[in-house]
């Protein structure tokens, strides 16, 4: 099992990707990279939630409209586990503009739009802290241990 600093971050499931059906290509990409998922659930987000959530943004004259939409179905949070997970996940889930995101990303394949990206992921390690505190309570993350990791980690990073 990996000795070096394993990250965890969140990912939240949007409402534009639950109406889709997408959950289930979702979390493909991320279980087929390898990474470990510790924590699961489908939540209805409340407006305190989402006014901590997006703090950065409940100023902006479009964020009753984001609050709107992020409360129209629920959404599945994940929080995910792995070596440099933080910026696997953000690499994996591609920019924010869906239309112009890469092919093969997440929102390169499933998106067009700024808005409806189908798909939340904390852009640093310290948001990734507080957003998983944010979205999991006490006994909702789970450890064990991952049988696969021999082959998806090489040995020195391993026992780094």
């Amino acid at each position: 099992m990996p000795k070096g600093v394993l990250e965890q971050t969140l990912v939240l499931v949007k409402p534009d990707a639950i109406q889709r059906g997408l959950f289930g290509a979702i979390t493909s990409r991320f279980e087929q990279k390898g990474l470990k998922l510790v924590g699961v659930k489908m939540m209805a987000l409340d407006e305190a939630v989402l006014r901590e959530h997006y703090a950065h943004l409940a100023d902006k004259p479009f964020f009753p409209g984001l609050a709107k939409f992020m409360q129209s179905t629920p959404v599945i949070a994940m929080c995910w586990e792995g070596l440099d997970v933080v910026n696997t996940v953000r690499k994996i889930t591609g920019i924010t503009k869906g239309r112009e995101a890469e092919a093969g990303s997440i929102r390169g394949d499933f998106s067009m739009s700024v808005s409806c990206n189908v798909i939340h992921a904390s852009d640093s390690v310290a948001n990734a802290a507080a957003e998983v505190k944010r979205f999991f309570k006490g006994g909702e993350i789970h450890g064990y241990d991952k049988s696969e990791y021999v082959n998806v980690y090489a040995e020195d990073e391993l026992n780094a």
